[in-house]
């Protein structure tokens, strides 16, 4: 049953989202549809996480192991090979040429991870300042709210106070029965009446 209603929900919009679709635009408070452009588009946050990862992977040691590999498996072919197997002769103008070609697309790529690490950076330092603030905010608060307690306990009986009241009178009671040791002492209205 739930399934079902589920399911007629995602046609039932479906079908609204074709209607609107079908509909001239004549609304003002919707926005404008995009034309399409003659250069391709691209996602910017995949292009991101692309460069990301791949300056990732440029500023490790494998990285810098799997190039030097490279540079030496050319070179020495290069210069160990046959003459009809060596595709790049001793100045070595491909190697370099490509070498250039990596560091010239690595830079940019480089650079772009960086400011989307500052970006993020700048966000979680917003966050950290507002936590800080709300956490200051509270600490007031809390502050405020202790002090008000003790204004308030100042005006309470507290147990050790009544604890130290109550032995003043037991106090006071043992000093008179030494006082007075029998009752009869003390004067009693019975013989009066």
């Amino acid at each position: 049953m739930a399934a079902e209603r589920t399911q007629d929900r995602e046609r039932e919009r479906e079908r609204e989202r074709e209607r609107e679709r079908s509909m001239p635009r004549i609304r003002l408070d919707l926005p404008r549809e995009r034309r399409s452009r003659l250069l391709p588009e691209y996602d910017p946050e995949a292009f991101g996480r692309l460069s990301e990862r791949i300056a990732r992977f440029l500023g490790t040691g494998r990285f810098l192991v799997w190039m030097t590999l490279t540079v030496v498996v050319w070179i020495g072919w290069n210069v160990f090979a046959p003459s009809s197997l060596r595709f790049d002769e001793y100045p070595f103008i491909f190697l370099t040429l490509a070498l250039s070609l990596q560091a010239s697309y690595a830079a940019p790529l480089i650079l772009l991870a960086q400011n989307r690490q500052d970006d993020r950076d700048r966000v979680n330092l917003e966050q950290d300042r507002k936590q800080n603030e709300r956490s200051i905010a509270d600490t007031e608060y809390l502050t405020r709210e202790i002090a008000a307690l003790r204004m308030g306990l100042g005006e309470v009986a507290t147990r050790d106070w009544i604890r130290s009241e109550l032995q003043d009178l037991l106090k006071e009671m043992e000093d008179r029965r030494d006082l007075f040791p029998s009752g009869e002492d003390r004067g009693s209205d019975v013989p009066d009446r």
